[in-house]
């Protein structure tokens, strides 16, 4: 697929290997994966460095190399169950952290036309994950703006 905001095509990542079922050697309880990733996110991690986290230092010093395998369920799956989950989905909140960044940058410096330009790209692919998440996971009524993301990011 080509990327969204120029004319070359995109890059090829890296894919999971495919298993059915967690490796014999992190053989950690489903319930206590569950409580580790609560946990983490009570301390103020996002689901990816959840993801991480336990990958690197595991439940109990077992690594678990995958969420999903060893419990079923994906890790936003895991804090909507428990009522853990971020007011803002992490993509977005990523984008608000961009936007507002180059939202500073551009009052320090009018003559940036690149990071304008960037800024621009970056605020219309908030207003696209808006509307994908509007009803989801964000009110309905929810509209994009540079005050609105800077009181996201002050309430995490």
């Amino acid at each position: 697929m080509a990327r969204m905001h120029t004319r070359r095509r995109g890059s090829s990542g890296s894919d999971n290997p495919v298993a059915d079922d967690p490796p014999e050697w992190s053989d950690v309880d489903a319930d206590d994966i569950e409580d580790r990733v609560v946990e983490l996110a009570e301390q103020g991690h996002d689901p990816s460095q959840i993801g991480m986290k336990l990958r690197d230092e595991g439940v109990k010093g077992t690594p678990v190399p995958d969420v999903k395998l060893a419990t079923d369920k994906k890790v936003t799956e895991i804090l909507a169950e428990n009522d853990a989950d971020p007011e803002v989905p992490e993509d977005l909140r990523n984008l608000f952290e961009r936007a507002v960044r180059l939202r500073e940058h551009m009052d320090d410096n009018q003559q940036d036309a690149q990071n304008k330009r960037a800024l621009q790209n970056t605020e219309s692919k908030i207003r696209r994950l808006v509307n994908y998440y509007q009803g989801d996971e964000l009110d309905e009524e929810f509209t994009y703006s540079y005050d609105v993301a800077v009181d996201v990011l002050d309430r995490a």
